[in-house]
């Protein structure tokens, strides 16, 4: 039984489903411009003022679901249509405001924005600068302060407001993280999808006679699909037509090892595994560049290793993150990976293969060890590299500072800008909970539950990172 985080989910999820059931029919070109209509098949609008509205936002979300516009670069767009224009920075007077004699929210102003009427606080929205003087005076907490969604969610500061008031982004600071796409709550901002490109190259492999196609499975996969083990969904990733599916948690073994040796020979350190915490470090603070660690992330390493014993290889890279649409396209990286998909997008196409995962007789993966699967949570870095260390027989103490999600990321930069870190270590994880807590995950609702189930998957490692890469 398949279950959404939201509605959003649910809408993502239907249109990336009758694109890729098209698709596989070959029926797409012909049928294009169905899909609104099967979506959305009224007569009475369920989601916005009218049916019309919300077709021509499907039709939109129908071209993200084919790569979007190549006219722009960013992996991640706002559909115009799609935005409500939510009110910005503004602080509200709640129903619990006691209507006291002390009138601090006022005396707080200084813009002279509060009155009273009928004893309650009321504030001026024209007058009103937005500083928050006010809420942090009441001694009730009856004043709150209300942000649109996208820009709350954006710690990159990345969410701009155009001329009508409609969300658009700035290509310079977005790290691609995907918060704005999961937390727009009228799923007005979408990643593009390449669940084409992915279908496209499978056929073309002609079942592997032309060239093989790899999936290379991201290790939060063990936090998800909650209706099917890890297994049956390698299954269904060889019934999709995949000719084999790797674990890149193999890369994140050999980035571990790597990764260990860098950081005794700089003696500081920034991880690399994340590429929208690359990107922010490189846009915000660009002293700092050098000590990112100079190692591929997982993904790559993967590919990398796989395109090395076979030269014809297709790399599809399967996980939970939107920046990873951005990284693969980098032009350092160009031919690495050939595609990435997300988690979403996966459980889309089972869908529009009807390739029912529960169904399925399991195909167990054992490319990785313990410490590499562990890479999918956050903290899990740390371990992997100290372990590293331990079996190198490297003396070097690791102190590390475990960033989970980009604010606090944030907080360990600026102390290290300013040489005030006392750590030598900085695991840096965009989202919050790490790779289990991506914006492409299928479920986001159950944290606690999502790490229990990652290093639970990661104990039943049957491989020692030492067979992968070589021990001093």
């Amino acid at each position: 039984m398949l279950i959404f985080d939201s509605n959003v989910q649910e809408l993502k999820y239907r249109v990336l489903k009758e694109v890729v059931r098209l698709s596989s029919r070959n029926e797409l070109p012909a049928k294009l411009y169905d899909i609104p209509r099967t979506i959305v098949p009224g007569p009475k609008a369920t989601m916005r003022c009218c049916i019309y509205r919300e077709r021509a936002i499907v039709e939109e979300r129908v071209k993200m679901a084919m790569g979007g516009s190549p006219d722009n670069k960013n992996v991640v767009e706002v559909i115009d249509i799609a935005c409500e224009e939510c009110p910005s920075k503004r602080f509200l007077v709640t129903e619990t405001c006691q209507g006291c004699i002390a009138h601090r929210c006022q005396s707080a102003c200084p813009a002279k924005a509060i009155t009273f009427v009928n004893h309650k606080a009321v504030i001026d929205p024209e007058k009103c600068k937005g500083c928050g003087q006010c809420m942090r005076a009441c001694p009730y907490h009856a004043i709150t302060e209300q942000e649109r969604p996208c820009i709350n969610a954006c710690k990159a500061k990345a969410i701009l407001l155009d001329e009508q008031n409609k969300a658009d982004i700035d290509p310079d600071k977005c790290i691609r993280c995907g918060a704005c796409v999961r937390q727009c709550p009228f799923g007005a901002i979408v990643d593009k999808s390449y669940v084409l490109d992915v279908l496209r190259m499978i056929r073309e492999s002609n079942n592997g006679e032309n060239f093989r196609v790899y999936a290379a499975v991201a290790p939060a996969i063990a936090s998800q699909f909650s209706y099917a083990k890890v297994g049956q969904v390698a299954a269904g990733l060889y019934k999709m037509g995949f000719n084999r599916v790797v674990e890149a948690a193999l890369g994140a073994d050999i980035v571990a090892h790597k990764e260990a040796e860098e950081l005794v020979e700089k003696e500081f350190l920034t991880t690399s595994c994340c590429p929208a915490f690359v990107q922010y470090i490189k846009a915000n603070f660009p002293e700092l560049e050098n000590n990112i660690s100079s190692n591929a992330s997982p993904m790559v390493e993967t590919a990398r290793l796989i395109k090395a014993v076979d030269k014809t290889a297709k790399v599809v890279f399967i996980g939970p993150c939107i920046a990873k649409k951005m990284e693969f396209q980098k032009e350092e990286l160009k031919g690495v990976v050939d595609s990435v998909i997300t988690f979403e997008e996966l459980q889309a196409i089972f869908g529009g293969l009807d390739i029912r995962l529960e169904e399925l007789e399991e195909r167990k993966l054992s490319d990785a060890s313990y410490f590499g699967r562990i890479f999918a949570r956050n903290g899990g870095v740390t371990e992997a590299v100290s372990n590293a260390l331990e079996e190198k027989h490297l003396d070097f103490q690791v102190d590390p500072a475990i960033c989970d999600g980009l604010e606090e990321c944030r907080a360990a930069l600026i102390k290290a800008s300013k040489g005030k870190l006392a750590e030598n270590f900085i695991e840096g994880m965009a989202c919050v909970g790490g790779c289990a807590g991506g914006a492409a995950c299928i479920s986001l609702n159950h944290a606690v539950k999502n790490k229990m189930n990652i290093d639970n998957y990661a104990k039943q490692a049957h491989r020692e990172i030492s067979e992968f890469v070589p021990v001093r």
